[in-house]
């Protein structure tokens, strides 16, 4: 991978678009107007058969807590509830964490480091339902051994990572849980190898705008892996064709080559995000 010489001088891994130069170029030049936002599993934490054992790279936090002071703001922007992700994230009282924020169930909870307190509206009804009747389902659909069910509170997830032919009973899974989703309410987000039923309103996109609006934002870095990071990837595109730059990063996956396709920068996973990010803390030292 190349490196791009910004107008400070300095290089970081080039972007392959102009969008992506400009955007950042932008960050790099006011930084105190940047935000930086991320998405948790397989962005900050590599991607593990169960998703209760995830835990953020080793070195995430502390490029974290180098880069948050130097930059207006930064959010992680997860499909978890925000505690969870707070708590694999070892994200709660670091220093330089002070002013984090976690925005969980796709913007639908928000956890700030400054209270350490998450605030949420009320469950939808739908979930409940699904809870209850999604046991059954998976019995009449067949789904084999390895087949199992996150409850995310305000969510529920169907895994087939572990299942003898994960894509197979991906695909098998999917029409009867739309289905089951439409009967309450409720939409269907596909990931890597995993199916989640949420209420609907609430996207990384719709999250991500309404955090930058709330901070004045400049200029920001989108970082993801997955489909559910595709709307935040059109919200950094709506902001780029209204003048705001934006840069739009790829934690790497053979899983799911969409993000990629759509990408100004792709990096070797969730330790290629770490080092971007101590990159960008490094160039902005002094």
């Amino acid at each position: 991978m190349g490196s791009h010489e910004t107008e400070t001088g300095k290089t970081l891994p080039t972007p392959a678009t102009s969008a992506g130069r400009a955007g950042l170029d932008a960050i790099l030049a006011r930084p105190g107007k940047a935000v930086i936002a991320l998405d948790f599993d397989g962005t900050l934490a590599p991607i593990v058969p169960d998703p209760e054992q995830a835990r953020a790279h080793p070195d995430a936090v502390p490029a974290l807590a180098a880069l948050a002071p130097k930059v207006a703001a930064v959010a992680v922007i997860t499909g978890r509830p925000a505690d969870v992700a707070v708590r694999h994230g070892g994200f709660a009282g670091v220093p330089g964490l002070e002013h984090l924020v976690v925005l969980g169930h796709y913007g639908a909870e928000r956890w700030d480091a400054v209270s350490g307190e998450v605030s949420a509206p009320a469950p939808h009804p739908g979930v409940a339902a699904v809870r209850d009747e999604l046991p059954g389902l998976l019995g009449r659909e067949g789904a084999g051994p390895g087949t199992w069910i996150e409850d995310k509170s305000r969510a529920i997830a169907v895994h087939t990572r572990r299942a003898g032919d994960p894509q197979a009973a991906f695909e098998a899974l999917r029409g009867p849980l739309t289905d089951l989703a439409a009967r309450h309410g409720l939409i269907v987000e596909p990931g890597r190898m995993v199916l989640e039923l949420r209420p609907p309103g609430m996207d990384k996109g719709v999250a991500l705008l309404d955090y930058l609006r709330e901070r004045g934002a400049e200029s920001v870095l989108y970082a993801g892996d997955d489909l559910g990071d595709l709307p935040a990837y059109a919200a950094v595109g709506t902001l780029r064709s209204e003048g705001t730059p934006g840069l739009l990063v790829c934690s790497g996956s053979d899983e799911v080559t969409e993000l990629r396709e759509r990408a100004d920068l792709v990096v070797a996973g969730p330790q290629g995000v770490v080092g971007l990010l101590a990159g960008l803390a490094a160039q902005l030292e002094g």
